[in-house]
């Protein structure tokens, strides 16, 4: 039944859908990697554009490395905070939240002194004795009012143990159902001393949990800490600030809907989080509390502010990493979420946001299955970029316009599966047409070749000889681009690979080169068998520089023609290997079939060398041994030391960049002296002589070659690359290919 379903609608296409429904799955369970993209994304477009600054009446009193070093080292008395309150109250701050935990009794406090310290006189202690308590003095500045205490999740048996008693509860009610399988949780909670938590208005969380790749990109609006409901600190403070009011939790079926406060429903993830929209960090939402405590700050700065007190000392390291890329104190979060909540601007996740995604990822997948067998590539590449850039632009249009946040990296991941799984569909049937073209050029033969059997047909039989040949591949690059627009017309694919490949066969046998055999677009050449060639390196040579002429001039007649018949031109472009070396040469096969042909290191160095001009930007690369024999008459240029695939030993590439009139050229010399001096200096370390050096090669050589650009820009990165990561002490200076 499946077999008979892939013959009706295609096997692409059956493929495809598995794909699909693959892709559906993992979205749908949602792990960790698919969370980090998306997470990504959406950092990507705050980054893009971070929420503009406001004029809110939002400030953070900060203990910064200013104060500390102006007021003492940290901690300070619990006296100096009482000091903030009171000075904060009295210049009209609204309500006063910490993000800070007072734990522990303050070792500061005059009784604490006098009892840590025997030595001291009797009169001394005993006075030290009579004073209040730090934080007694503390205690009453919170209860004068408006002040919320911070807490936060155990971290130690110890927190644990000096906040084993009960929690209190802040004023709340639940509409729907419980909340708690859905909450995020802290099941045991570092409170402030029982004084402190008497005195205060409010209690709030700041307690954050990164993502995965330790971002804070959320916050919790409410929590659950030891059983309890409680706010977060933002949230508690403008509770505060707002009246006092109890807080709403609304809950459904899918987890927390929203939080209703200061009479304003704000929605949230069924978890109870929400994503704050950030800014930059802002000096101007920053008061330094030494400005407040010596009297430096102006007057009414405070007025009617929601102010926050938190640290942005690096020594204190409450630091964040956040969305934007950069890292933030973390009271500085708190008091961005709070101007989201007065602006309206938190970013928002809808509970549609899946369907949404997964329906725009199915339509645009459904539409390319159908498109791609029967659209040509480029109309194909058009309306696929057309599709996933649909997506991309509505889901920034969305974050723009309305804080939502659609996912379109799903979509735009699974539209790319499904053109890949087609394109490679396309790709074997044109590798089908390839090999039919492979069979034809089987009749051909070297006109030398045919001339010796001829003359011995002793030759006609199994066997070989051992000799110095240089051998010659070349390839056609892009081909699979340049067959798909004669999908529809083989016979004028043929037509114009017969044109290419006369082309190529004419410079090779104008060398008296012997063509061993055409595999589709490649073509297989060797030199000094079986005529002997004593100058074979050099007429290599010469035929790949006629053959690199040749396509030119081949592509310029094409192009013409196009212009004329109002086709789109396709130029081609083909790639040359050459290396020298002992071989085996003579009629390898069966009795039955048999063809003359090359054997040998040489044969599958050169064919290496072929695949690597596309890296290196080059048309054709000869090897050391070719170098050798022939660097007196051509314009040669080192590439690289490489140890190619399936290779165990290195090999120095050369490229062959022309022929004695560019030899001649007075800028060669230099650019050869300044291209060794910079392959010298990489192989040693000496970075920074190898960007002088490449410098100067750059500055020479692509006046006389601008096909050198790749060579020069490779090494550029690899200079950098090993400047911010050092090779280690094995490392040889050769590069190991990835690809044949």
């Amino acid at each position: 039944m499946l077999s008979g379903i892939a013959r009706t609608i295609g096997l692409a296409r059956v493929v495809a859908f598995g794909l699909i429904a693959v892709a559906v799955i993992v979205r749908i369970i949602d792990p960790v990697p698919v969370q980090i993209v998306r997470n990504l994304i959406f950092d990507y477009y705050q980054q893009i554009q971070p929420r503009e600054p406001g004029d809110f009446p939002v400030s953070i009193l900060d203990i910064d490395d200013g104060s500390i070093a102006e007021i003492g080292q940290w901690p300070w008395p619990r006296t100096r905070f009482a000091e903030l309150i009171d000075k904060a109250r009295a210049d009209g701050a609204a309500a006063i939240a910490f993000d800070v935990v007072f734990a522990e009794p303050d070792r500061l406090s005059p009784p604490s002194i006098a009892g840590d310290n025997p030595g001291l006189s009797p009169a001394i202690a005993e006075a030290l004795r009579q004073q209040p308590e730090n934080d007694t003095i503390l205690a009453l500045s919170i209860a004068r009012g408006n002040v919320v205490v911070g807490q936060t999740n155990v971290r130690s048996a110890f927190a644990r143990e000096i906040n084993s008693g009960a929690i209190p509860s802040v004023p709340h009610a639940l509409v729907g159902p419980d909340p708690a399988p859905f909450i995020m949780t802290l099941p045991e909670l570092v409170q402030n001393l029982p004084a402190l938590e008497a005195a205060a208005d409010g209690r709030g969380l700041f307690s954050t949990r990164p993502d995965p790749d330790g971002v804070y990109r959320r916050l919790p609006l409410v929590a659950l800490a030891g059983g309890e409901l409680r706010l977060g600190l933002a949230p508690e403070l403008l509770r505060i600030g707002t009246g006092s009011e109890p807080f709403v939790v609304r809950t459904n079926d899918a987890g927390i809907d929203g939080v209703v406060l200061a009479r304003n429903l704000f929605e949230t993830a069924g978890d109870g989080t929400v994503r704050p929209y950030l800014t930059a960090s802002q000096p101007s939402r920053f008061v330094p509390a030494a400005d407040l405590l010596a009297d430096r700050m102006p007057t009414g700065r405070l007025n009617g502010h929601l102010v926050f007190v938190g640290t942005s000392a690096i020594g204190l390291g409450d630091y964040r990493a956040t969305p934007l890329g950069v890292q933030m104190p973390g009271v500085e979060i708190h008091a961005q979420l709070m101007e989201n909540m007065l602006s309206g601007t938190l970013l928002s996740r809808p509970n549609y946001a899946i369907a949404v995604e997964l329906v725009a990822a199915f339509a645009i997948c459904l539409l390319l299955i159908i498109l791609t067998p029967i659209m040509k590539a480029r109309i194909l590449i058009v309306a696929s970029l057309a599709f996933l850039s649909t997506c991309v632009v509505i889901s920034f249009f969305m974050f723009q316009t309305n804080q939502v946040l659609l996912d379109a990296s799903f979509p735009v991941m699974a539209a790319l599966l499904t053109v890949i799984c087609m394109a490679t569909a396309n790709y074997l049937r044109e590798e089908r047409l390839r090999r039919e073209i492979r069979n034809a050029f089987r009749q051909y033969v070297s006109a030398d070749l045919v001339n010796v059997l001829t003359e011995n047909r002793g030759k006609l039989q199994l066997g070989g000889e051992t000799r110095d040949l240089t051998l010659l591949f070349s390839d056609v690059r892009g081909f699979t681009a340049i067959a798909e627009g004669f999908r529809d017309n083989p016979a004028g694919l043929t037509r114009l690979m017969n044109r290419l490949m006369n082309s190529l066969s004419k410079a090779i046998l104008d060398e008296k080169g012997t063509i061993d055999k055409f595999m589709g677009d490649a073509v297989m050449a060797f030199w000094n068998a079986p005529l002997d060639h004593p100058d074979h390196a050099r007429a290599a040579c010469r035929a790949a520089l006629q053959m690199r002429d040749n396509v030119k001039d081949l592509n310029e007649t094409r192009r013409a023609e196009a212009e004329e018949q109002f086709h789109v031109h396709r130029p081609m472009h083909v790639g040359i290997g050459i290396a020298s070396g002992s071989c085996l040469v003579g009629n390898m096969g069966s009795d039955a079939r048999f063809d003359y042909t090359a054997m040998g290191d040489p044969v599958n160095l050169a064919s290496r060398l072929e695949g690597q001009t596309s890296f290196y930007g080059k048309t054709i690369l000869i090897s050391a041994s070719t170098e050798a024999a022939v660097r007196e008459d051509f314009a040669i240029l080192e590439l690289d030391r490489i140890r190619l695939k399936g290779k165990s030993h290195a090999e120095t590439v050369f490229a062959l960049m022309g022929g004695p009139e560019m030899r001649a050229d007075p800028r060669y010399a230099p650019l050869r002296v300044a291209n060794t001096k910079m392959l010298e200096a990489y192989r040693a370390r000496d970075w920074d002589g190898a960007l002088a050096a490449l410098d100067e090669a750059r500055d020479i050589g692509l006046a006389l070659d601008p096909n050198l650009e790749t060579h020069f820009d490779k090494y550029s990165d690899r200079v950098a690359a090993m400047q911010a990561t050092p090779p280690p002490d094995s490392w040889d200076g050769v590069y190991d290919a990835t690809s044949k």
